[in-house]
């Protein structure tokens, strides 16, 4: 089975917070989760950074863009990554969390 276009985004999103040294989870939504929390969330150098991914023009949905917003407007980091910012990730990271 081949990989999604987002699939493929979201390990090259892991393989930079590995060599960063970020902690990362990708939570998965349940029964028990809650719906629109981001892809990925990591804290990197005392930061906590919700990243959502996408691929081919897709957005983030109503919900996605609350957490998000919720995100950010607590303090943390939110990040909207696909494959045309992928490989600035580790430098908005490296800007934004110090």
């Amino acid at each position: 089975m081949a990989d999604t276009p987002e699939k493929k985004v979201k390990r090259k999103v892991l393989l930079v917070l590995a060599a960063i040294g970020a902690y990362y989870t990708m939570p998965v939504t349940s029964g028990y989760g809650n719906s629109g929390v981001p892809d990925i969330l990591c804290c990197y150098n005392g930061w906590f950074i919700g990243i959502e991914v996408k691929a081919n023009g897709n957005k983030p949905t109503r919900l996605q863009l609350s957490h998000m917003a919720e995100i950010k407007d607590k303090g943390g980091i939110a990040l909207l990554i696909d494959e045309t910012n992928v490989g600035t990730l580790k430098e908005v990271i490296l800007e934004k969390a110090i």
